[in-house]
């Protein structure tokens, strides 16, 4: 059994065929799914899905990239989301992004800080987003005195330093399907990575794995994900899966 721990089944690349996309899933062995809203519609949206599909839970959260959007209610609204609805099993996709643009910096922080103190008022794990932004959030937690925090670094792109900050603070590592590229760099820090820290993901429809890359993602190719990382640790596919599903389900309680 595997879990995809984010995906984004709400977007419009699945209006098409969304029943069948988390049916290949089910078939495929990934019998858990967590898809992320990006703000407070989405976030419903996500949730509304998650009430129509047993495999699927939800988070509910504000991207990085949405926070000089958000009005001012939509932290009430998200906040009463997640103290009602049960499939939400975490506050997500939130955190920081200065790829594209910093001139939002300010709005970022000041979101991304709600969104935590949010998280550890319901007691849920946190999903964060961080593109471009390692030194920033780094120094980010250590001004907010944020030293201890439940949840996983989605994606992730740092390096072994970056790994070890994050690690030490209890969070998870999780990876997509850019490990399986034969650009992709970082293999020796996937590698770092203690296998009860770390989680797979798609990131759907993004970050597709190798036999399908340029193509839409989705959850049902976690199992790619799986493999490539047997492969480093020289461990059975169904290890990897069974140590994956037990994080997972400790992490977001499923």
């Amino acid at each position: 059994m595997f879990i995809d721990t984010h995906t984004h089944l709400h977007f419009e690349e699945y209006d098409q065929d969304r029943e069948e996309v988390i049916q290949r899933a089910v078939d495929s062995n990934v019998k858990r799914m967590i898809s992320l809203g990006t703000d407070y519609f989405s976030s419903v949206q996500t949730v509304e899905i998650s009430r129509k599909h047993e495999p699927v839970f939800a988070a509910a959260g504000i991207h990085p990239s949405e926070a000089h959007l958000a009005k001012k209610e939509d932290y009430q609204r998200i906040k009463t989301l997640v103290k009602r609805e049960s499939k939400i099993v975490a506050v997500g996709e939130i955190g920081l992004d200065f790829y594209w643009d910093s001139s939002n910096a300010k709005q970022q922080y000041s979101t991304f800080r709600k969104m935590i103190d949010l998280a550890m008022e319901v007691d849920l794990p946190v999903v964060i987003h961080n593109r471009s932004a390692h030194r920033e959030m780094e120094w980010f937690f250590q001004e907010n005195k944020i030293f201890e925090l439940q949840g996983v670094m989605h994606c992730f792109s740092g390096d072994i330093e970056d790994a070890r900050f994050y690690l030490d603070m209890g969070l998870h590592i999780s990876y997509t399907g850019n490990i399986t590229y034969q650009d992709f760099r970082k293999l020796h820090v996937v590698k770092f990575i203690p296998l009860d820290r770390i989680l797979l993901e798609t990131d759907s429809p993004y970050m597709t794995p190798a036999p399908y890359r340029k193509k839409r993602n989705e959850p049902a190719y976690v199992p790619y994900i799986a493999e490539k990382l047997a492969g480093l640790h020289r461990k059975p596919v169904n290890e990897i899966a069974r140590i994956t599903t037990d994080n997972a389900k400790r992490l977001f309680g499923l």
